[in-house]
């Protein structure tokens, strides 16, 4: 099976961000793309194993039970772009399920970490007929390149799997599936992973587990700035928190800084002052309602012909048409 890496590089503007974010004037924040590089990817797969964080297995039971009736609903000749590969396990199930209709499927997961990619070709890799070319760079970027690679006669499926789209608060979600409607035609399709709102210890839970193993992903952001910018973080001066906002119904991680300090960064030549308690935003997971989902699709330019909701735990996959 073809395979081919696209690469982009992003050091420049991963050093431009963490000077804006940690400049920025009461509240303190990170992207949370940075989360994943090959440290944070490999802890972040950890993660999706724990008991107490339910969203991977809830999507993939989804999958497993409902991947054949996905694929029945798109047409034979497809490319998927999918934001945010991962390691391609779960993606793994809706390839299998394309790929024995006998059609070419032509596969382009998108990736800011080339160890994700490796790791989705890797697994990916044995399905016939799909034909992999993975792409280093951001969604948007990604997907304008996928789209730019349409052939004729070809519908584009865009998978954005997991509870990604919750990381956007939701005037920023509904901008960002704008623009993903933006570069797909009317009979493309989305398949939109939605976590569902639930009981507040059992999100906490889910974003502070007992074993820290998502503390030690949150803390690696500090990490990963002294590897790559020559931070000069002590990260035992700073401790993970997870918080639940009401108001925007999310879940938020923190960076706190347990004492006051100053931390330097070489490659911008600036020095950040913490005060004891003050914190660094890194990521927000928002909860859905069903009816939430369905307004923000109408609102961004699609229906939606099919949902599959995972009651055990909470979650909803949702099949969207481009009107």
């Amino acid at each position: 099976m073809p395979i081919e890496l696209m690469p982009g590089g992003l050091t420049t503007r991963f050093a431009e961000d963490v000077c804006v974010g940690l400049k920025k004037p009461g509240q303190k924040e990170l992207p949370s793309k940075y989360l994943y590089d090959e440290v944070g990817s490999r802890l972040f797969e950890v993660i999706t194993t724990l008991p107490e964080y339910g969203v991977t297995r809830a999507e993939d039971r989804i999958l497993e039970k409902h991947a054949r009736e996905i694929a029945d609903r798109i047409p034979h000749r497809v490319a998927i772009a999918e934001l945010g590969s991962g390691s391609g396990m779960k993606t793994r199930r809706i390839l299998s399920a394309l790929s024995s209709r006998r059609h070419e499927t032509r596969y382009f997961p998108i990736e800011i970490s080339a160890t994700a990619l490796a790791a989705c070709e890797k697994e990916v890799s044995d399905i016939s007929a799909v034909s992999v070319v993975g792409i280093e760079r951001e969604y948007l970027d990604g997907l304008l390149e996928v789209a730019a690679r349409r052939q004729s006669n070809e519908r584009l499926l865009v998978l954005f799997l997991g509870s990604t789209i919750g990381n956007f608060d939701p005037p920023a979600a509904l901008v960002f599936l704008q623009k993903i409607r933006s570069m797909l035609e009317p009979g493309d399709f989305v398949l939109l992973g939605t976590d569902l709102l639930k009981p507040v210890p059992v999100l906490i839970e889910a974003y502070d587990d007992p074993l820290g193993v998502t503390a030690a992903f949150n803390l690696n952001l500090l990490a990963r700035i002294n590897r790559e910018l020559g931070g000069h973080f002590v990260l035992p001066q700073f401790r993970h928190e997870a918080r639940f906002n009401e108001t925007a119904r999310s879940i938020e991680m923190h960076i706190v800084a347990k004492q006051a300090q100053a931390v330097s960064i070489d490659a911008s030549e600036i020095t950040f002052a913490f005060r004891a308690g003050e914190t660094i935003w890194t990521e927000s997971s928002h909860k859905y309602r069903l009816p939430d989902i369905t307004t923000m699709a109408a609102e961004s330019g699609f229906e939606c012909p099919a949902q599959w909701i995972d009651e055990e735990w909470g979650f909803a996959e949702n099949l969207w048409m481009a009107g």
